[in-house]
């Protein structure tokens, strides 16, 4: 192997370390929240350093690797897609913490199972975890055949969303006493239907990397 390659490998597995532990802060932020559990919280709050962590190392050493080598073609592709995937996994990091956060902010941390479940709000946990875990193995494979399956997710998210936010629009006015938590409930929703927006972005830099091939804005193959 060349010293070049033994770089690639190595910006590969730091993307990989930071994507095992943003899934992790992912399936946490799953569980406080379904289960209304404030030290799971915590601990997502107290790792997202970690996850800060990674983006900055990654970010350094992807502009070094530029610096020192000057890639072209795939070589080029691949470190300019682990570039944004990290600031990608970085963005999920915050919002994963960001459904922490309105755990740990006690006059919110329980809602009605039943009202939890109207919402499907573990369904929209799953997709999004499966979407990130698929994605996962679409660039350890660098196999992009479930690329567009994965893509699809996003949509069920996205309807997944807009049923939850007419559900929670209906309960506030039936409960007013209830707005406020419902408001921030909102947000959270709102903070997974981006997770599932950048998931596929993650999915369209892996393309772009693996086939050559730009996805967003109906874009072309690269040459």
């Amino acid at each position: 192997m060349k010293y070049t390659e033994e770089e690639l490998q190595t910006l590969k597995e730091e993307v990989s370390e930071m994507w095992k532990l943003v899934l992790s802060q992912l399936e946490k932020a799953k569980q406080s929240f379904l289960n209304g559990d404030v030290e799971v919280a915590r601990e997502i709050v107290s790792r997202e350093k970690r996850v800060d962590a990674f983006e900055l190392k990654i970010d350094s050493d992807c502009e070094n690797y530029i610096a020192l080598y000057s890639p072209v073609a795939v070589d080029l592709r691949l470190v300019l897609s682990l570039i944004k995937i990290s600031i990608t996994l970085e963005r999920i990091g915050d919002f994963a913490e960001g459904v922490a956060r309105h755990i740990i902010e006690e006059e919110c941390n329980t809602m009605d199972p039943a009202l939890i479940e109207e919402l499907q709000m573990e369904k929209m946990f799953d997709t999004l975890i499966s979407m990130l875990s698929d994605s996962f193995v679409v660039l350890e494979s660098e196999n992009t055949r479930i690329s567009g399956k994965i893509l699809a997710k996003d949509d069920e998210v996205d309807t997944l969303y807009h049923q939850a936010i007419n559900i929670l629009a209906e309960y506030m006015k039936q409960n007013p006493a209830q707005i406020r938590c419902g408001l921030k409930t909102v947000l959270v929703i709102r903070k997974l239907e981006r997770i599932g927006d950048h998931c596929g972005n993650i999915v369209e830099e892996i393309v772009f990397y693996v086939d050559a091939k730009v996805l967003k804005h109906g874009g072309k193959a690269v040459i």
